[in-house]
């Protein structure tokens, strides 16, 4: 069984995520898409690595081949669109990691401490 993630904003959080979930795949953990609207530095390695740069109504209508979103956008508009895209597709076996959990992993992963965010916004 492996992990289906795609990954939304390619900042320097997203960015960071993606280069360390990359090439992980003997672990299970598969990157599918990402979505990023700006050109980034995240977004051309992505593009780079032949993972597919889509719409947030592209990766909500991937259904199950999408596990898990990581909206590491921190705009909490993001996530309730991602929400409702998911909803009006159809897609119910998606999920949208809650914010607090993709810092988490975040920081575990780049060796940061968890920022400082007001994680009462929604996950």
């Amino acid at each position: 069984m492996s992990a289906k993630i795609a990954i939304i904003g390619l900042g320097r959080i997203g960015s960071t995520v993606l280069e360390q979930l990359q090439g992980r795949q003997r672990q299970g953990i598969d990157i599918v898409c990402v979505g990023e609207l700006q050109d980034t530095p995240g977004r051309r390695k992505a593009q780079a690595a032949g993972l597919p740069v889509l719409g947030l109504d592209q990766v909500a209508a991937k259904g199950g081949e999408v596990d898990m979103i990581f909206d590491m956008t921190g705009i909490p508009g993001v996530r309730k669109e991602l929400r409702e895209k998911l909803h009006s597709s159809g897609n119910t076996h998606t999920v949208v990691v809650p914010e607090n959990v993709a810092y988490l992993i975040w920081a575990l992963l780049a060796g940061e401490h968890v920022p400082d965010r007001d994680h009462r916004s929604g996950y």
